[in-house]
């Protein structure tokens, strides 16, 4: 059994909002089926950081939700900042039972263990939040990943976080996120949000204060999840 890790799938199977038009995402959504049914076994896990569904509510997004169901594997689910269709943890468990998406769990201040890791993280926020409301939010994304790695050392394990927005972007950062990950003395973040090979040259990838950050966006890694260190 192995652990993998993926973000911004854009899902919408729906036909409302293709990804296609944009470039380097021509035929993603079969790319990203024939590279994770090669690459990921049915007693394998997944965690999908953020932007997984265009959908606006949860009931629309049932086509995408039924395409994750039917690759191999387990599915961690995070939010991103385009997962619109994001309700509270208990609606969404709710609808994936009601569903029969046995095979798909979200993480929302909680953690999991797998393979002797704790998955463990939340969103996030702007790198570069200046105003009041940012702020609020950026305090709120921090407390619940406290919460996160708090469950995450009652599962025991090393804890392992997974973000949407990258903590380091540019020349900027989120302090608050990343105080915390120092801390905490994580050595893994992956994150994703970034698109484009411009936009990913200047995302921190690498070594942070001990933290090595990783880039997982569905088109930086050519819509194929990679394995977690």
């Amino acid at each position: 059994m192995s652990l993998y890790a993926i973000a911004d799938l854009h899902l919408s199977l729906n036909g409302e909002k293709p990804m296609d038009v944009f470039r380097g995402w021509q035929n993603y959504v079969q790319r990203l089926e024939d590279n994770w049914t090669r690459v990921v076994g049915e007693q394998d896990t997944v965690l999908i950081a953020g932007d997984i569904s265009w959908a606006m509510k949860l009931e629309d997004a049932v086509l995408d939700f039924q395409f994750l169901h039917r690759l191999p594997g387990n599915k961690i689910l995070l939010k991103g900042n385009h997962d619109y269709w994001w309700s509270t943890r208990n609606k969404i468990d709710h609808f994936l039972e009601e569903q029969g998406f046995s095979d798909m769990r979200v993480l929302h201040n909680c953690a999991y263990l797998v393979e002797g890791k704790a998955l463990c993280g939340t969103r996030g926020w702007l790198y570069n939040s200046e105003t009041a409301e940012d702020k609020k939010i950026v305090a709120r994304e921090a407390g619940r990943l406290r919460m996160s790695l708090e469950d995450a050392k009652k599962c025991g394990g090393e804890p392992v976080v997974f973000l949407h927005y990258p903590p380091v972007y540019d020349d900027m950062a989120c302090t608050e996120i990343l105080e915390i990950l120092v801390k905490e003395g994580i050595r893994h973040c992956y994150f994703g949000h970034i698109h484009g090979q411009y936009a990913a040259q200047k995302a921190l990838v690498g070594e942070y204060e001990g933290v090595k950050m990783h880039l997982i966006s569905a088109d930086h890694l050519q819509f194929c999840p990679i394995r977690v260190e």
